[in-house]
């Protein structure tokens, strides 16, 4: 990881990968169901077998589909907002137990040179969400975001052992 950091109301978390930007932001894309980590601490399908997908426009959804026992279930996590590839993307982030009008937002950034690229993580959002909101698990501020700073965290370092097992 190059770096963990808390401002203000958000989480920022970088990993630096080594491929080009192009290549980063499409496997951060296109193969986010292959890197975005699975049980119930990152996935709303827990243990089941779900898949996370990341509609590649503005407008697009990122969603989970998995099967319950009485139907298949999608949960949409957000809509893009921002689809600049190969540089930036941002989207709305909804955790289930969000109300309709509770979203945070997140932008990842894809800063890169012909071998590597940094990829960087901006979760912000959280002081519109109160703070004895179920998702803050009864944390202040400052442990919350470093909770939300360490679970971004395991998926760009798990983002970074899929594009290293490639090389």
């Amino acid at each position: 990881m190059s770096g963990k950091d808390l401002q203000g109301d958000q989480a920022v978390v970088s990993v630096s990968v080594a491929v080009d930007q192009e290549t980063a932001f499409a496997i951060f894309t296109e193969e986010i169901d292959q890197w975005w980590r699975r049980g119930a601490r990152f996935r709303v399908a827990g243990a089941k077998r779900g898949i996370i997908h990341l509609e590649p426009r503005a407008g697009g959804r990122l969603f989970e589909s998995f099967d319950t026992d009485a139907e298949p279930t999608v949960v949409q996590t957000g809509t893009i907002t921002v689809w600049d590839p190969p540089r930036r993307l941002a989207f709305d982030w909804r955790g289930a137990n969000f109300a309709p009008h509770e979203r945070t937002e997140v932008e990842v950034t894809f800063e890169g040179n012909d071998a590597r690229t940094l990829v960087t993580v901006v979760h912000r959002g959280w002081s519109s969400i109160r703070s004895d909101h179920p998702a803050r698990h009864g944390l202040d501020v400052v442990a919350f975001l470093g909770m939300n700073g360490m679970w971004w965290g395991d998926q760009m370092a798990s983002l970074r052992t899929l594009i290293a097992s490639r090389s």
